[in-house]
């Protein structure tokens, strides 16, 4: 039976009416990916869902039930260290919520895949502003906030905020995901910037995100603060933190 070298992460929370059709067109794509759904007790029966659609994605579809609503950078870590017990080469972040096209994720695996990248972005900024159905409001704040996050950190990185992402296992064994200290949509940027720390050579690949038709958005102002605030901790710790020179 052949095994994917891929595996796709998907954390949901109330994702009822998006999560089996991402399921099939992740599923349809002409390279095989794995999922990995991470459920934190969805009250609207997301977790059943999936549950009936392994039994028809034997050995290609799993799950992780949480008791709760734990936190996006908890579900991520939980499930990079299945997927690097499971001895998955490529671990790929993706939203249940078509704001990641699927077929993109073919564009982030050939970058790591075949053009070396260790860590690959599907990027909203890297080639302008490529958001589509968003209110203007929340794209000047997503914006801003990665140049602010690229200002502080220093950050080659244009989408600093991004949640599609593929690493590679040798970047997630070399991160102490244990010590990762951001639960929320900061997890993103401290990922990105330990990735960078340690001289992992990171690229960004250009990607259209179109905002959510089904379900409500998880996105909040609380959830910027924290990206915005958590920064300057994040670059004051790297100050006493021990990575590889520079080449």
């Amino acid at each position: 039976m052949y095994k994917s070298d891929s595996i796709v992460i998907i954390p949901t929370y109330n994702e009822k009416e998006n999560i089996e059709n991402i399921i099939r067109a992740v599923f349809e794509l002409e390279k095989q990916f794995d999922i990995l759904v991470i459920d934190d007790n969805s009250p609207d029966g997301t977790a059943s869902i999936v549950e009936k659609l392994r039994k028809e994605f034997n050995n290609r579809l799993y799950m992780i039930e949480r008791t709760g609503k734990l936190g996006l950078g908890t579900a991520y870590i939980t499930g990079f260290k299945w997927a690097l017990e499971q001895e998955y080469n490529y671990i790929f972040e993706m939203d249940a919520d078509f704001s990641h096209a699927p077929k993109d994720l073919l564009k982030l695996y050939a970058a790591c895949h075949d053009d070396g990248a260790d860590v690959s972005i599907g990027s909203r900024y890297v080639s302008g502003v490529n958001v589509v159905n968003w209110p203007m409001g929340r794209v000047l704040m997503s914006f801003f906030a990665s140049k602010y996050v690229r200002f502080i950190t220093g950050l080659p990185i244009h989408d600093t905020t991004a949640g599609f992402i593929c690493y590679k296992r040798k970047v997630l064994e070399t991160i102490d995901l244990d010590n990762i200290s951001f639960k929320g949509y900061a997890f993103q940027i401290e990922m990105k910037f330990k990735s960078y720390l340690n001289r992992f050579k990171i690229t960004e690949v250009p990607v259209i995100f179109i905002n959510r038709r089904h379900g409500t958005s998880k996105m909040n102002s609380s959830i910027f603060g924290e990206a915005v605030f958590g920064v300057i901790k994040l670059k004051i710790d790297s100050w006493f933190t021990k990575y590889p020179p520079k080449k």
